[in-house]
């Protein structure tokens, strides 16, 4: 019997395979009790309302994001090469080991654009990942570390929209191709006049 915080662990991961099979149409409670294998009642306890069981789901979501980027976001040694490096396998892994997790993000984002409170707290969390590139941005030597930082995240959800859903899915980007393109990019955006940027 998993105790409270291994059983919320087990809701919101068994919340997200959920969303990823099914969509947000296939999330309720009952689903969850029955996928989890928890007795009937276990996910409504824990996560009263289906905002709540959403909201669950994505920290604990984030929370595995955060935990795979910390190497890229903390590098002891900063270069834009072992960036680049880190962030080809982390797409790599999100197209890959976590497909079903990177399916269920894209869901929610969705849900977010159609529903206010959602959207206060999808982007309450993925601010949380923006601060800490934009220091590793800084690190890198950006003067202008958000807007380096939005770029990058453009690149990156662009390239695995792609190999998740997009044209790009019967075959999707190797890791070399992801290292290679995102050192060019990080060259094109930390080498380009100062003075242009803004």
């Amino acid at each position: 019997m998993p105790n409270p915080s291994e059983r919320v662990e087990l809701i919101a991961a068994t919340a997200l395979e959920l969303i990823a099979d099914r969509g947000l149409r296939g999330l309720t409670h009952r689903a969850v009790d029955e996928a989890a294998g928890l007795p009937p009642g276990s996910t409504s306890y824990h996560a009263r309302t289906r905002l709540r069981l959403i909201e669950t789901a994505l920290t604990w979501l984030v929370e595995q994001e955060e935990r795979d980027t910390v190497p890229l976001l903390r590098l002891a040694e900063v270069s834009r090469e072992e960036t680049a490096r880190l962030a080809a396998v982390f797409l790599r892994a999100s197209v890959t080991r976590d497909r079903k997790r990177s399916l269920a993000r894209y869901e929610l984002a969705l849900e977010a654009g159609r529903n206010p409170e959602l959207r206060e707290i999808y982007d309450r969390l993925g601010e949380r990942f923006r601060d800490m590139l934009d220091g590793l941005m800084a690190a890198l030597g950006s003067p202008t570390p958000r807007r380096h930082t939005r770029a990058f995240l453009n690149w990156v959800e662009g390239a695995l929209f792609d190999s998740l859903a997009g044209v790009g899915a019967a075959d999707p980007l190797r890791e070399e191709e992801l290292r290679t393109t995102a050192l060019a990019l990080l060259n094109g955006l930390l080498d380009a006049d100062p003075a242009d940027a803004g």
